[in-house]
């Protein structure tokens, strides 16, 4: 289903950029879940992610006249939340990581099923929280949220090149660490 013209996302921040605060709020809704998801996953810290989503949708209020339309929208907000959640990070870069997600593993139909999968969440869980925070937001960009590598190079502010070469060391690591295929899903280079 298609939405209205004048719900898609480039019509909300061009809303926003004129004040208006019923299609900030509306992006608002529309981006929190995935942004606090992506946050989480490069802060281990749902207090640190509250925080990178509060300060990157203030961030789009206020610089939502700054979008000019060379990126997707989705692309300068996660672009946005990229680096907020970098600085937090330094902020609290003493702080460990926290393991508070077991409540989100999808059901299984037995005992045996939901204990395996809690078991594998966590060994990825582990295993992405080893990666540097670059090569762990190119993974989680690629294979949570589908991002291009190309819109990956314009998330994080780097060239294209460098996304791929964080891909072969994050993906390296990870099958070492977690022995073998790193599963289906091909990653996209357009």
């Amino acid at each position: 289903m298609t939405r209205p013209p004048e719900d898609t996302d480039t019509a909300l921040l061009a809303a926003t950029a004129r004040g208006d605060r019923t299609a900030f709020e509306r992006l608002f809704r529309r981006y929190h879940g995935p942004v606090f998801g992506f946050a989480l996953r490069l802060t281990g810290r749902p207090d640190l992610a509250d925080e990178v989503v509060g300060d990157t949708m203030m961030t789009v209020w206020r610089k939502a006249e700054g979008f000019e339309g060379r990126a997707k929208p989705s692309t300068w907000i996660f672009g946005i939340a990229y680096r907020v959640a970098a600085k937090a990070r330094g902020r609290r870069a003493k702080d460990s990581l926290h393991d508070e997600l077991d409540d989100q593993f999808p059901a299984a139909r037995s005992g045996t099923e939901a204990m395996e999968a809690v078991f594998d969440a966590k060994a990825v869980r582990a295993a992405l929280a080893t990666l540097p925070v670059e090569q762990r937001a190119t993974v989680e960009l690629t294979y949570f949220y589908g991002y291009r590598l190309t819109e990956i190079a314009e998330i994080t502010d780097c060239p294209v090149g460098t996304v791929k070469t964080r891909m072969f060391h994050a993906r390296a690591k990870l099958r070492a660490l977690l022995g073998g295929d790193l599963g289906p899903g091909e990653v996209r280079h357009g």
